[in-house]
């Protein structure tokens, strides 16, 4: 397996921007998340659907409960409690805020272990 120094980290994100771009976009920053999102991380952990494969798997909300999942797991492989779950995606549920909340919470995670990775390239 290889370290954490020698994969690519996904892109930070500033949450409220993540937040705001996919309100006034009527959801198609969303998407892109989704998208970019996916592809990080499928990118760093080796493993795991796609981007692609994540946007399609959102339109079945199977993405919602997949995401945090794979951020937690990833927390989990370097050896770090994660501070997420794909239980996370029980917030899409929540009427008007819980997509929102669900976003913060797997944006916020994912800065952190971004930012937080030691000596890992970005790309």
């Amino acid at each position: 397996m290889t370290t954490g120094a020698s994969r690519p980290l996904g892109q930070p994100r500033t949450v409220w921007v993540v937040v705001v771009l996919t309100l006034v976009t009527l959801g198609i920053y969303g998407i892109y998340w989704i998208y970019k999102s996916f592809a990080e991380l499928k990118r760093y952990r080796g493993r795991g659907v796609g981007g692609l494969a994540g946007v399609l798997l959102a339109f079945v909300i199977v993405s919602a409960f997949l995401l945090p999942a794979y951020v937690g797991r990833m927390y989990r492989e370097e050896g770090r409690d994660p501070p997420i779950s794909g239980w996370s995606g029980l917030w899409n549920f929540v009427p008007y805020i819980g997509g929102i909340i669900w976003q913060v919470k797997a944006q916020s995670t994912l800065n952190r272990f971004w930012e937080s990775t030691p000596g890992a390239s970005s790309g």
